[in-house]
């Protein structure tokens, strides 16, 4: 009778620890699709998470047609919508540690891109006007015009995905 005692008890054990390995599972994965939804950063730092998942994150902020920021290695990128030059929301929070660099007397080099496809000089004007939107959120959050170089317009390919095109850089130089 004690071994079907404890053939039952192991039993049962063994449930609630398949059970309990489940449920952690389970809201591990609905976490970190909520989060993603939502567009916001997991609890852990993105320096502890490996490079491969962070370039998977930029690639799928980059696949739609919507305007999006990312910031990466301290370069804050600017994906525009086709034909926008529209910013992105979070884009002030994005340029949080740009303006703070500016302030302490570095320099913010802006660089615009554009795609080879369509008119030539439209995609020119239009990253010109996406440069000049991004200066002018500097601008209004406290940077001095003379601490901003705007760079000349320049034709990409990227990686052939064509919002990684559409964009706009923030470096801080010396």
């Amino acid at each position: 009778m004690s071994s079907q005692d404890n053939d039952q008890d192991i039993r049962v054990v063994a449930i609630v620890l398949t059970s309990a390995i489940l449920l952690a599972v389970g809201l591990a994965l609905g976490f970190g699709i909520s989060k993603a939804r939502s567009g916001g950063a997991p609890a852990t730092s993105m320096a502890e998470a490996p490079a491969a998942v962070s370039e998977a994150v930029t690639a799928a902020r980059m696949v739609g047609d919507d305007a999006s920021v990312v910031v990466e290695s301290g370069v804050v990128k600017f994906y525009f919508a086709s034909g926008k030059a529209d910013l992105p929301a979070g884009a002030l929070q994005a340029l949080g540690d740009s303006v703070a660099a500016a302030q302490l007397g570095k320099r913010l080099v802006i660089a615009g891109f554009h795609d080879a496809t369509g008119d030539a000089a439209f995609n020119a004007e239009l990253a010109k006007q996406r440069a000049m939107a991004v200066r002018d959120t500097l601008m209004g959050a406290g940077v001095a015009e003379s601490s901003i170089e705007l760079k000349q317009p320049e034709q990409t390919t990227g990686s052939g995905n064509a919002a990684e095109a559409r964009r706009v850089e923030v470096m801080i130089a010396g």
